[in-house]
This record gives C-alpha cells, sequence and structure tokens, in this order.
C-alpha cells in the first residue's frame, strides 16, 4: 500500500514538474546560444545567425519588437518568437544535440526511402512478369500460327477435292455427250446406208425392168 501511494506521489510530482517546464521554458534573445535560438519557432540556423550578428553589432535587444530590425525576421517569424522569447532571464530551454536534430531529416530520409523500395518493388514484379510473359506470349503466337497453317492446308486439300470432283463431273458430262453424238452419228450413218441401199436396190430393178423390155 506505502509502495503504491509512494508512486502515486511521484508521479504526481513528475507531471507538475513537466508542466512547469513546459510553462516557464523561455529563450533569452541576448544571452542564448544559436542552438538555444534555434528552438524558438520559426528560427532556424540562418535566423539564428541573423540574430547573433545583430547583437554582436548592435549590443542587447531592448525589447523584443527591435527583433523586426534583423534581417529575414518579418512580423509572422517575430509573432512565433514572442512565444517563447524573451530580453531577459536565464534560457530554460534545452538545446537538441546534433543527433537529435538530425533524428528527424534522418527518419524522413528513411521514410523517402522505404517508399521509394515500395514502389520500385511492384515496378519490378511488373518488368517481371512482363519477361516472363513474353515466352507465353511467343508460344501463343506460334500456336496461332500452326493452327492457321493447319487450317490453309485443309482448306486447300478442300479445294483441291472440290475440284477433281468437278473435273471428274466434268469428264463424265463429256463423255456422255460424246457418246450421245456418236450414238446420233451411227443412226444417221445407218439410216444414210439404208437409203442408199433403197436408192441401189431401185435402180437395180429399172435396170432389169428396162433390160427386159
Amino acid at each position: 500500500m506505502e509502495n503504491t501511494n509512494m508512486k502515486k506521489l511521484l508521479l504526481a510530482l513528475f507531471t507538475f514538474l513537466s508542466f512547469s517546464l513546459s510553462a516557464f521554458a523561455a529563450v533569452n534573445i541576448n544571452t542564448a546560444t544559436q542552438a538555444e535560438l534555434e528552438t524558438l519557432e520559426n528560427v532556424g540556423e540562418t535566423r539564428a545567425k541573423a540574430i547573433i550578428e545583430y547583437r554582436n553589432k548592435n549590443g542587447k535587444f531592448k525589447s523584443l519588437d527591435e527583433l523586426d530590425k534583423v534581417p529575414g525576421i518579418g512580423e509572422k517569424t517575430l509573432e512565433s518568437i514572442k512565444k517563447d522569447g524573451t530580453i531577459s532571464g536565464a534560457t530554460t530551454v534545452i538545446a537538441p544535440n546534433k543527433d537529435t536534430k538530425n533524428e528527424k531529416p534522418m527518419k524522413e530520409k528513411a521514410k523517402k526511402a522505404e517508399k521509394a523500395v515500395a514502389t520500385e518493388k511492384p515496378a519490378k514484379a511488373d518488368k517481371a512478369a512482363a519477361a516472363s510473359d513474353k515466352p507465353a506470349k511467343a508460344e501463343k503466337a506460334s500456336k496461332e500460327a500452326k493452327s492457321a497453317s493447319k487450317e490453309d492446308s485443309v482448306k486447300a486439300d478442300k479445294a483441291a477435292d472440290k475440284a477433281a470432283k468437278g473435273k471428274e463431273k466434268a469428264d463424265k458430262a463429256a463423255a456422255k455427250e460424246a457418246e450421245k453424238e456418236a450414238k446420233k452419228a451411227a443412226k444417221e450413218k445407218e439410216k444414210a446406208e439404208k437409203a442408199a441401199a433403197k436408192e441401189a436396190a431401185k435402180a437395180e430393178k429399172a435396170a432389169a425392168d428396162k433390160a427386159k423390155k
């Protein structure tokens, strides 16, 4: 029970100290280092150096409004500085060390690299799929070509059969017509021979009758 109360007391004390430090966090622009000045909102390395350069040249700032004379600091930046800036007292913020300062850019770079890798993987996968798809397309084209060749061959065979059947039919028709003509010619010849024989018999009879007279 005692340990639990102690833990609660320590937690309350820690919370109080955290709020106190946040509430009283301040940067004395007359004494702050460049790193401490950079903890102010909208103040980076360039503006921090400009503040120190102006301070060294013109002496301490008499008010925060005097910051608008520093090159690079406009009305918006000045309003941001007024939130945590002061011209007296001790600077109570802790300037981030070099590693902490570079942590965010490093994280951003890592995220960008991770995003680039994530984007690159699908692209490589698509290229690999396209590459593996080429033999399949070639095989498909080969099959289609073979199928077309086979189909053309079948069509050619059918056309040849049809032509052969047509020729056979024409030959039969020609033979039938020739046979018909031959029969007709034979009948004509037979008729002519009968007429000639009849005429010869008639002439012979006439000659016999004339001889009797």
